[in-house]
């Protein structure tokens, strides 16, 4: 399975008792949808718990912003919360951690400018 979304924040790594590290994060995928009977755009957040048990190396690569594509498998972890409420959370057991890019607050700004501006006839191509 394939999900891609955005680092909510910076990794960390993790030792099991017998002193495997695993790499966990969560990530935040965004959708949205119109209505049936509205012209209404609803938008949506999912977030997903992701551990990563191949190498501990990359949790420096993974900070909050990130735009990840991850490749594994999903899981879902059940519970009862201290009020007595069942919840339940969604888990991504990733093998595979492709980075799309981060976007830094200046470069955000200047996407946001540039399409408030008319187009230009100053092409890059």
């Amino acid at each position: 399975m394939e999900i891609t979304g955005r680092i909510t924040k910076d990794a960390v790594v993790n030792a099991t008792k017998n002193g495997r590290e695993v790499v966990n994060f969560s990530i935040a995928i965004n959708d949205s949808y119109r209505t049936k009977d509205s012209n209404e755009i609803k938008k949506v957040t999912t977030y997903v718990n992701c551990a990563y048990w191949i190498s501990s190396s990359v949790a420096k690569h993974l900070t909050k912003g990130t735009l990840v594509e991850l490749y594994g498998r999903i899981g879902v972890n059940t519970y009862i919360s201290l009020q007595g409420e069942p919840k339940a959370t969604l888990t991504f057991h990733v093998n595979n951690i492709k980075l799309l890019g981060k976007a830094t607050y200046k470069e955000a700004n200047a996407v946001h400018e540039n399409n408030a501006a008319e187009p230009s006839d100053d092409l890059p191509f």
